[in-house]
């Protein structure tokens, strides 16, 4: 199916290291990106394969924690995209388990048709890693809730038909509830504004968001009102295994690799024993990476529930994203100046000079590399909290 189905623009940019969106593809401008993700969502829904970890009652494919891993392992290995964003990995399976029936047929059919895409609204310029400081406040009026507030890098809001809120509509009680879980099936609602934060990258894929006096229908509250915390942390999607991230390091090392054999390659590299030394040890450490997943998918498979060793798979394969890119850096010197990757003088596309700066963020987001040590130390390794 990968062979016959994965469409060709998602092949050539996997070709040149690159990485693919299919949220941000199907609202594109550009032909060829949009009918490249309509295709591949369509070839996933006919096999039932869109929403693999979703019981089959609801339009999902039912597999087990194996069977999906095997599915995105593959999946990713071709270059094909996830598909379906928050809406598919989050929001669906918050509504499985909390939704109402009218909430679940009213949301999740357009969720996977990928005819409506959502967005998350969590942390706040003032709740970041400590989410439950959120402000955002929601009180209601008759029939309608009224939110006040601002959140902060919402991925993918300007691709985004709608948004899925942690608010706050008991500011009397302690932080952790008086939360609510809401919907606006609208985005583009009166008093909701999203704009634009660009990243040292230039690219656009973050926004704040800003709410004033915006309203949402009272029966738009997943879940019990003050209790959105426990509703917030629901998470049935069990490709926790992060095999994805493994797999494109190593898929990047190997175009490094097949580079430096080629004509072009020799002209522009800085070849000494320390930097072919330290090639391999990005090497050996995908094949680690690798094999913390293969251990979180063989708990979840046997039914069990992993929790540090998820926090060691994340946080290890975020930092070995890092060194990779620094490792393609030093080999090519000088020429990992130049960033258009355009540049007939650029090694790679310049591959290697902007995942050097797009990779920044892989130690913060989804929970920093600090707050991964602390899970490692306090549930892996019993140390004290203090």
């Amino acid at each position: 199916m990968l062979e016959e189905h994965t469409p060709e623009y998602y092949r050539a940019r996997q070709a040149r290291g690159l990485d693919n969106d299919w949220s941000a593809d199907r609202k594109s401008d550009e032909d060829e990106r949009r009918e490249a993700a309509i295709a591949w969502g369509d070839a996933l829904s006919e096999r039932g394969w869109f929403a693999p970890q979703w019981p089959k009652e609801y339009g999902g494919a039912g597999m087990t924690p194996m069977e999906q891993f095997i599915l995105a392992y593959e999946r990713t290995a071709a270059g094909a995209p996830q598909v379906g964003g928050n809406g598919l990995s989050m929001l669906g399976p918050t509504l499985i388990v909390h939704g109402t029936d009218e909430q679940k047929s009213r949301v999740l059919p357009g969720i996977l048709s990928g005819e409506i895409m959502w967005a998350q609204g969590y942390s706040e310029p003032g709740a970041g890693s400590d989410l439950a400081s959120l402000q955002t406040r929601a009180v209601r009026d008759g029939d309608e809730w009224v939110i006040n507030g601002q959140k902060i890098w919402t991925s993918n809001a300007h691709h985004a038909d709608a948004l899925f809120v942690l608010v706050r509509t008991d500011p009397n009680a302690p932080k952790h509830r008086g939360i609510s879980f809401m919907l606006l099936p609208e985005i583009k609602t009166p008093g909701l504004s999203v704009r634009p934060l660009i990243n040292m990258g230039w690219e656009h894929g973050f926004n704040e968001t800003f709410f004033e006096d915006v309203r949402t229908r009272g029966d738009n509250v997943v879940g019990d009102v003050d209790r959105g915390w426990y509703v917030g942390m629901t998470l049935l999607d069990y490709e926790r295994s992060n095999i994805s991230g493994a797999i494109t390091v190593r898929r990047r090392l190997d175009l490094l690799r097949e580079y430096l054999g080629t004509e072009d390659g020799r002209k522009r590299a800085r070849r000494s024993p320390t930097l072919r030394a330290e090639l391999a040890d990005r090497y050996v450490e995908t094949e680690v990476g690798q094999n913390f997943s293969f251990r979180i998918i063989s708990m979840q498979n046997s039914g069990l529930i992993p929790n540090y060793e998820a926090s060691t798979a994340k946080m290890f394969i975020s930092e070995i994203t890092q060194a990779a890119t620094r490792t393609g850096t030093r080999i090519f010197g000088l020429y990992s100046n130049l960033w258009d990757e355009d540049d007939e003088r650029a090694p790679l596309f310049a591959l290697y000079t902007q995942r050097y700066v797009l990779d920044v963020p892989r130690t913060i987001a989804a929970g920093t590399s600090e707050v991964q040590r602390n899970i490692i130390a306090t549930r892996g390794l019993g140390l004290p909290r203090a």
